[in-house]
């Protein structure tokens, strides 16, 4: 070998260990951060339906091997179900088939998965190296308008509840109706009765979740709880302005409660030219529809092609992981590192970021925030120091 070839090789050898180092220091930074996830749809997309998330799953965002790969030791898992209920018993029925169906899942693998419910469990099962399993009930219709339902849940391990999904209560107005309905809704905000909720929710050690609700809802809940709560997986509003992110003053009013704000990783939350691609396709849906429809006469060849069709049209507009920390850094800039957290609502999203596409790619965020100059210690906070913070003030 002559003596420019030993030389080209030495530069490239030694060039490249600056970047060795970086990928070290990442995985380093990672592997010592406690993880949580405020929220993430298994249960109702695939334990509930039968698919066994210990083994493989190639469709979906999660199963355990991506979980190991991705650093993961908490997981909110979210218990879900549409304004209608799915079973005849009704809607508490479907909260309670859920968390037997997590439950189950648990018994099959007491080595790998535990259920928490108290600060110390979260804290045996981290050094136990299993993942640890808290329960996120998604939506007050849930609890029926009923506060004993509401503390029997709490029984079963319910952690969080989301005041409402995007249909509203009898008691709380969801974001989702506040801005379609604002003006012939009856009241917006909570009654009485949703401040008693929001009371007994604090005084059974239960996190009161804001995402989803309404702006006048949001305020009234923050008013009436004597503890930190939590956005479970929203985005900023000021980046993408849709219903479901949240406003500059109440990223302001979550951190004067103490609280803390979970970013969602959904595209159309992400992403301003997606939501508004999204949204300008959907006003053609039935356009597209009607017309595949006359020439076919099949409704399941008319949603393939409408699917097919929408995924073209969004998927080049589709954000990156950069764009996900953009959402951390403003919260981070507006109002400090102590107030912000990961809610990436995998396998409840149509549509995710470029770079985070399963549950194993949790590390990327690690290494966005480590290319931006973020400490060891403001990181350990994001990832989920500061949904541990608000955990060990309520539970």
């Amino acid at each position: 070998m002559n003596l420019a070839r030993i030389k080209k090789l030495a530069i490239g050898l030694f060039s490249s260990i600056p970047f060795l180092l970086s990928a070290q220091n990442v995985q380093k930074i990672h592997q010592k951060a406690i993880l949580i996830d405020g929220h993430n749809d298994v249960i109702y997309s695939s334990i509930w339906n039968g698919k066994d998330i210990s083994k493989p799953v190639p469709e979906g965002h999660t199963d355990f091997a991506r979980w190991k790969k991705g650093g993961l030791d908490v997981q909110f898992f979210s218990v879900f179900t549409d304004p209608e209920p799915r079973s005849k018993l009704g809607l508490y029925a479907d909260a309670n088939d859920q968390i037997d169906s997590l439950d189950a899942l648990i018994q099959r693998n007491p080595g790998t998965i535990v259920l928490a419910r108290t600060y110390q469990d979260i804290l045996k099962g981290i050094r136990q190296k299993k993942i640890v399993a808290l329960i996120g009930v998604e939506g007050g219709h849930m609890i029926e308008n009923d506060i004993h339902k509401l503390e029997a849940l709490q029984k079963r391990g319910m952690r969080y509840l989301t005041l409402t999904w995007n249909n509203s209560t009898p008691w709380a107005t969801s974001a989702m109706d506040e801005t379609l309905h604002g003006d012939t809704l009856k009241h917006k905000g909570l009654t009485p009765f949703g401040r008693e909720i929001v009371r007994k929710l604090n005084e059974l050690g239960v996190l009161v979740d804001l995402a989803h609700v309404g702006e006048q809802t949001f305020y009234d809940a923050i008013a009436a709880s004597t503890k930190p709560v939590i956005v479970s997986h929203s985005s900023v509003y000021n980046i993408c302005p849709v219903f479901r992110n949240v406003k500059d003053e109440q990223i302001r009013a979550v951190a004067k409660n103490g609280g803390v704000i979970c970013i969602n990783f959904f595209s159309g939350f992400v992403s301003k030219k997606y939501a508004e691609k999204s949204e300008e396709l959907m006003h053609y849906r039935k356009q597209f529809t009607d017309s595949v429809y006359a020439a076919t006469h099949d409704s399941m060849e008319t949603r393939k092609q409408w699917h097919t069709y929408y995924r073209e049209q969004t998927e080049l507009l589709r954000p990156t992981l950069s764009d996900v920390v953009d959402h951390i850094d403003y919260i981070v800039k507006l109002v400090g590192d102590d107030y912000v957290g990961i809610g990436s609502d995998f396998d409840g999203i149509t549509s995710v970021p470029v770079g985070l596409e399963d549950v194993s790619c949790y590390p990327a965020i690690t290494a966005e925030l480590v290319k931006r100059g973020y400490s060891k210690k403001s990181i350990r906070k994001i990832l989920g120091g500061n949904v541990l913070r608000v955990i060990k003030a309520s539970f």
